[in-house]
């Protein structure tokens, strides 16, 4: 079973796709996301955001702040700026 992720920046989409785990750091403390997590809304602090995507793909970057949501295996992180570090599928 996969997560389905999209993470936003202010001004585009970023990335989207099926992930295993997503790892990111909350105002509440770091956070790791796999298949079936229970429903959670959160503050996301500044810092990086890991997602390990179910293929190849993936991404790491380093985001302002702003929300974390996952709901029924949807992982939403949207983010004033973002900036792709690591990884592939980057738009």
């Amino acid at each position: 079973m996969a997560l389905q992720v999209e993470l936003v920046a202010a001004d585009r989409s970023v990335w989207s796709g099926d992930a295993t785990l997503v790892r990111a750091r909350t105002a509440e403390g770091d956070i790791g996301i796999m298949a079936g997590h229970e429903p959670i809304l959160a503050i996301l602090a500044p810092g990086d955001v890991a997602i390990t995507g179910s293929g190849s793909e993936g991404l790491t970057a380093t985001v302002s702040g702003g929300f974390f949501s996952v709901d029924h295996d949807k992982v939403t992180i949207v983010a004033e700026q973002v900036e792709v570090t690591a990884g592939s599928g980057a738009r």
